[in-house]
């Protein structure tokens, strides 16, 4: 481990940072002894996610809201995700270009990700890049998801908070709200509100938020913004501030927590016997075997995926023995 690189790290230096991220996302072996010692150094900074459809505005929102931050005098981090290259494997959208004002401010780092292939609106490694923005010393971390559907909600196993997008004129607005994203949002942001339309979607969302109660009493303020034009962000940032002392104060959130981090060590678990099962060259093997027989019809997956394990369990006695 480069002690030198571990310490830039530790104090903010944004090319220190960007090194350690990449071989973050590269699923670099050289990473995790980095990702273990800064863990000690996590859980200050506070993160919020913005989700929303293609085309609500996010990046204009994210926009908007670094400033309102860094008027304060807040140090920002952004994780932008986006889809991935078919070609460079790389994110296809870099909000370097989308917020170039933003990226020569000594106070604000901004990290485009590329999805890689991972559903749920973020890039696998999204949390592990957080934790390393997290020991940098930033204050806040807003990450933005690749434009969403109603099923991709990973966002709210990441941040402390979320920001849904909706927007007027999207087609049918009962149909996108209607499940999914309405349950995981934390503050409804109706951007674009000079659009026509603005109107109703403010009404339906909040007839339909008269119709539930979430489980920790919190009621989601519904706010609206011109993003483009700068409006309606400082309610948009009080909304935030309101939800995040509301949070500071319920048991209910402090228990959701303690969840999401047994969800987060589940998938680490998933993501490194994985990882242990295919770096062996022979279950390699035996697997494209498998694949050949089901694909004949010669044996069902189910029993394909125990000969697999099986096959697995004994290499493994075999080696410690």
């Amino acid at each position: 481990m480069n002690a030198e690189l571990l310490d830039g790290v530790l104090s903010g230096d944004f090319r220190a940072l960007a090194r350690l991220i990449t071989l973050v996302e590269n699923d670099s072996p050289e990473a995790m002894p980095y990702l273990r010692v800064l863990y000690r150094n996590t859980g200050r900074c506070f993160t919020v996610g913005i989700t929303g459809a293609p085309g609500s505005g996010k990046s204009t929102l994210v926009d908007q809201l670094t400033g309102f931050y860094r008027r304060q005098g807040k140090k920002l981090g952004i994780i932008a995700v986006d889809p991935t290259s078919p070609y460079s494997g790389g994110a296809i959208l870099g909000d370097r270009v989308r917020m170039q004002s933003r990226s020569l401010d000594p106070g604000t780092f901004i990290r485009s990700m590329a999805t890689r292939g991972h559903l749920g609106g973020l890039a696998r490694t999204t949390g592990d890049v957080l934790l390393v923005m997290d020991a940098a010393g930033f204050d806040i971390v807003l990450i933005e998801t690749v434009g969403v559907g109603q099923d991709e909600v990973d966002i709210v196993q990441t941040a402390h908070l979320t920001l849904v997008l909706l927007v007027p004129g999207m087609g049918d607005d009962i149909q996108t709200m209607k499940a999914g994203l309405m349950e995981i949002a934390d503050v409804f942001v109706v951007n674009k509100a000079d659009h026509p339309g603005a109107d109703r979607v403010d009404a339906e969302v909040k007839a339909l938020l008269s119709m539930t109660q979430r489980q920790d009493g919190w009621t989601p303020p519904v706010v609206r913004t011109i993003a483009s034009q700068g409006q309606g962000i400082e309610e948009c940032g009080q909304a935030i501030e309101s939800c995040r002392e509301f949070m500071q104060k319920s048991k209910f959130h402090r228990e959701r927590t303690i969840a999401v981090q047994k969800d987060r060590l589940l998938d680490l678990a998933r993501t490194r016997i994985l990882q242990e099962l295919l770096r062996d060259r022979a279950i390699e093997e035996r697997l494209a075997d498998l694949a050949r027989r089901t694909l004949a019809r010669d044996l069902d997956p189910f029993s394909a995926v125990e000969e697999l394990l099986g096959a697995s369990r004994l290499r493994k006695t075999a080696a410690e023995e």
